[in-house]
């Protein structure tokens, strides 16, 4: 299979017509937002379209301007706060209404994981810092 790479609008626009037509979307995300647990460029996330969604997950929305796969970290009725996993301060907020899909497996190699609500990982953000500083050196 070939790869292809599409600008952010062309391939999530359309992702997200197919996660509103009820089906599931693979794609491999950029960038290091979501270390470790999603490595930008190497793993790819599987997104589906879920009636409700609750702090842990992870989501990928639509801000003006851009979109974002991040971790639900706080829910205030129809408010939503994310955080990547991979960063160390810095949030972002949205309704429900901006989430177009939902995080429903992560494919690392041959490897399919189903993503956990990252409990430990929110309950370690004051030494998260160190954690990703010697993570980021190993040779994986």
């Amino acid at each position: 299979m070939d790869k292809k790479i599409l600008p952010n609008e062309v391939l999530l626009e359309e992702a997200g017509r197919l996660l509103d037509e009820g089906r599931e979307v693979t794609f491999t995300p950029l960038g290091s937002s979501m270390l470790p647990f999603i490595r930008g460029g190497k793993d790819s996330v599987t997104l589906a379209k879920k009636p409700q969604v609750e702090v842990g997950d992870i989501v990928l929305v639509r801000l003006p301007g851009r979109y974002v796969l991040h971790r639900i970290i706080e829910r205030d009725g129809d408010r939503l706060t994310l955080m990547g996993d991979g960063n160390i301060a810095g949030t972002e907020s949205c309704t429900c209404a901006d989430v177009m899909g939902t995080v429903v497996a992560i494919l690392k190699g041959k490897r399919k994981v189903i993503p956990g609500k990252g409990r430990p990982w929110r309950f370690l953000k004051p030494v998260r810092r160190y954690i990703l500083a010697i993570y980021r050196r190993l040779p994986i």
